[in-house]
């Protein structure tokens, strides 16, 4: 039985040496670079709750290759995204598919970015079910349930018709970074870290 929903994609990676991560931390860089799960999951929290009480004001940028994975462990860094004050620009990389396409179109307002040759893929989390039929039931329940949340809150951060996303994430829908943008999933394709640059003050005070 697997009671936790997974938006799937492709598995293994090397990771950094710890220093890197600290140094790129110090710059307000969080690094997504693997599958979505508890472990990385927690340390990305802690990460933007720490770097939050170090500075409530500056932003905080989600760079993101990942292939996807737990839904549990994305809605997490989700939730924290917009529990803390400071604006959360994401920067999509390489791949940002299933959840890393969930969590790169939630970033604040205007500071969604993709690289000219991220890829950004779109579909519905998947669940393993088995046990009982009752469990079955429950698990085809749950799993309704997160569908409709995820398909609400793209559908929230693109301005795209609930009816538009469900139907387009109902198989793998692939993006170019220019037809992610066109999506609403994207704010700009940038191929410069100048262009995504902090200008120190929330989204809301450069409308």
């Amino acid at each position: 039985m697997n009671p936790n929903p997974q938006m799937n994609g492709a598995a293994g990676f090397n990771p950094l040496d710890d220093h890197i991560y600290s140094r790129l931390l110090r710059e307000r860089i969080v690094f997504l670079g693997s599958e979505v799960r508890d472990q990385n999951a927690n340390a990305i929290c802690a990460q933007l709750l720490l770097l939050s009480a170090e500075d409530p004001e500056a932003d905080i940028f989600l760079h993101i290759n990942s292939p996807g994975g737990s839904v549990d462990a994305g809605m997490a860094i989700y939730d924290t995204m917009n529990y803390i004050p400071n604006d959360v620009a994401t920067v999509g990389m390489g791949l940002a598919a299933s959840m890393g396409q969930f969590l790169l179109c939630a970033g604040a307002k205007g500071k969604r970015y993709a690289l000219p040759h991220a890829r950004i893929m779109m579909h519905q989390p998947s669940s393993g079910m088995g046990g009982s039929a009752s469990d079955i039931k429950i698990q085809a329940q749950q799993s309704l349930h997160i569908k409709k949340v995820l398909l609400e809150l793209i559908s929230e951060h693109t301005g795209q018709s609930i009816e538009q996303v469900t139907n387009d994430a109902d198989r793998d829908r692939w993006f170019t970074a220019a037809e992610a943008k066109d999506y609403g999933l994207v704010d700009n394709v940038i191929t410069s870290a100048r262009e995504a640059a902090d200008q120190g003050r929330p989204a809301h005070q450069n409308d």
